[in-house]
């Protein structure tokens, strides 16, 4: 009979996902992350603040959106392979893309007129 740990670990290794699906889980969640700051009046779709937010704590929630989502997305390259070496451009590409996928949020709290 096998350790439980060693029982445990292959049994963690089986659930692993591949590389394009961890790609596509990353687009996903972007996506949804992106929007949350304009769709929720909440902090991190969590805490009720007492005034309602403006845009710039739902631009630095947009931040912290988007650092959680790079760490999560590290750790999933980390657990592929290795990982790729990254620069500013990367940064720069990943940011932009980001604040594009934010566009339908940002589009349904600001532009489209309430009745």
């Amino acid at each position: 009979m096998r350790p439980v740990h060693q029982q445990y670990c292959e049994h963690a290794r089986g659930l692993r996902l591949n590389q394009t699906a961890s790609v596509w889980l990353i687009l996903l969640l972007a996506l949804l992350m992106a929007n949350l700051p304009f769709i929720s009046n909440r902090l991190f779709s969590v805490y009720r603040l007492s005034a309602p937010k403006n845009l710039a704590v739902r631009l630095a929630e947009m931040l912290v959106w988007y650092l959680l989502l790079g760490a999560l997305g590290l750790y999933l390259e980390q657990r592929n392979g290795q990982i790729a070496p990254q620069g500013w451009e990367f940064y720069a590409i990943t940011g932009t893309l980001f604040l594009t996928f934010a566009f339908p949020g940002f589009t349904y709290r600001y532009l489209f007129k309430r009745s």
